[in-house]
């Protein structure tokens, strides 16, 4: 049911060190809309859970959550490329995420 080819997927490197720590999180469908092929994602580099003082992470990898939640690789520690990110962190994301580093 999960296993489906859609084609090329390309994804931006906003990365800025090979050196990071992750964490396996769940990741919710909740307030997520579903794009013109009916598939809802959580776009790679996104702040997790929210773009505001209770963000815990960037997610590492685009999460498919069509079919409800699912597990997301959530960066908390490393070096980011900021002007990559799908989002501009708020302040108060950049203070919650303190082992982030934003170049």
């Amino acid at each position: 049911m999960y296993v489906k080819n859609y084609g090329k997927t390309e994804q931006i490197n906003f990365l800025a060190s090979a050196k990071f720590q992750a964490f396996t999180v769940q990741v919710s469908d909740s307030g997520v809309t579903a794009n013109g092929e009916g598939r809802k994602l959580v776009p790679a580099g996104t702040v997790w859970p929210l773009n505001d003082a209770t963000a815990q992470g960037i997610l590492l990898t685009e999460v498919d959550v069509s079919h409800g939640p699912q597990p997301g690789s959530l960066m908390v520690e490393g070096y980011v490329i900021e002007a990559r990110l799908p989002a501009v962190p708020a302040a108060a994301a950049k203070t919650a995420m303190k082992e982030i580093k934003f170049r």
